[in-house]
Order: C-alpha cells, then structure tokens, then sequence
C-alpha cells in the first residue's frame, strides 16, 4: 500500500510498482489526521485481513531559525513527522499483536542525532521518531513485532537537489564516503529491515549517510 495526502502522486509510485510486477494501491490520507489514518487502516485491513510491515515515511520542511519560526510552521511539521508515525503505529498495533509479527521503520534523520540551525521543528520531530521507535520495539516485543529507524544523510531527493552548487560542495567534504546517497541506499536497509533476517534486530538507529556522523 502507497499512502499520501495527494492520490495522483501517490498512484504514480503504485502504477510503477505494478509494472515492475508487484501487486500495489494508491491511497489518499494526512498521516497527522487520526480519524483518516484509522480509517485508511481499517480499509486496508478489511481487504487484505493483515498488515505486516509499517514504513513510517513522512515528512516535510518548513525550515526558520527559531526566532522568526511560527507556531503554525511548528505544528505543521511536528505533527506529520512525528505525530503522523504516531497515528500509524497505534492504528496497524491491534492487526500486528493479533498475529503476533510484525516490522515497523520510521524514517529519521541525522539531523535529528545532530540538530541543524534554522531546523528546530525538523530536528525536533526526527529526534522525537527516535524515541518513538525505542518506545515501540520495547512495548511489541513480547509479540514479535520489531520496530526500527533509519536515519538518512543527505539523499538525492527533490529536497537535497534544491540545494544550490556551492552548498553541495560543502557537504561533499563533510561525507568521507565522497558523494550524496541515492534513494536505493536507504530502500535496501529498508528491505533488509523488512526481511526475516533482521527478525533479531529492534530498536536500533541506524545511520545510512556515508560516513557523516561518524
């Protein structure tokens, strides 16, 4: 299941995994909206009787320093970043306890193990799905249920690419592995999170940033 705010962009993604041959579906939901996200979850359920593994993945930026930072800029990331991983865990809990399995990543940042100036809400709510992941994987372990976060450095992404040139060289000497991370880079620790072979591994953060915060 692809989940997102806006359908039509959502359904891209599914379209390009069903192509690939996997089975896949487009859904529209805010993530910080609790009635949406139990209902989407029902749905789901009520199609396929189970939900196995959760990926906790969305974000957004509404980046000042914090004295200029308003309290709407505040609320709006904190509560899909964080408030939204929040909402989701809680929804899919009661289907993964019942079949007592289960893989649940939240999607960090290093920024939320380094903090970054202009980004109090941003770090503040990755930091947060850090303690939230701890919080989880203590409260689900007795069912089998693991639950772990990923923190990426910077990423080829829409957001990373609107960095302009010289702020790109910059970071490039603060990364020892020499380049930016390209999406595949955090879907393969994503698989393997995924998989049975790290059914032995919860709670964990793990950073996926070539070497950044060493």
């Amino acid at each position: 299941m692809c989940v997102s705010r806006h359908l039509e962009d959502v359904q891209k993604i599914a379209d390009n995994l069903g192509n690939a041959g996997s089975e896949a579906m487009g859904f529209a939901c805010d993530v910080s909206d609790t009635k949406s996200v139990t209902s989407l979850v029902q749905s789901i359920i009520e199609k396929y009787h189970r939900i196995d593994i959760l990926i906790n993945n969305a974000g957004i930026t509404k980046d000042a320093l914090i004295m200029r930072m308003s309290e709407r800029d505040w609320d709006d990331v904190l509560n899909t970043n964080l408030k939204g991983a929040f909402n989701m865990t809680k929804a899919v809990s009661r289907t993964m306890m019942k079949n007592r399995t289960g893989r649940i990543i939240n999607i960090s940042s290093i920024i939320g193990l380094t903090g970054n100036p202009g980004q109090i809400n941003y770090a503040a709510s990755k930091a947060g799905l850090i303690g939230l992941t701890k919080t989880t994987a203590k409260e689900f372990a007795s069912r089998n249920i693991t639950a772990n976060c990923i923190a990426p450095g910077y990423i080829e992404t829409d957001m990373s690419n609107a960095i302009n040139e010289k702020k790109k060289e910059t970071l490039m000497k603060q990364i020892p592995l020499g380049r930016i991370g390209k999406p595949e880079d955090i879907a393969s620790m994503v698989q393997f999170l995924s998989s049975d072979e790290a059914g032995f591994i919860t709670g964990q953060t793990i950073t996926v940033d070539g070497g950044m915060v060493l």
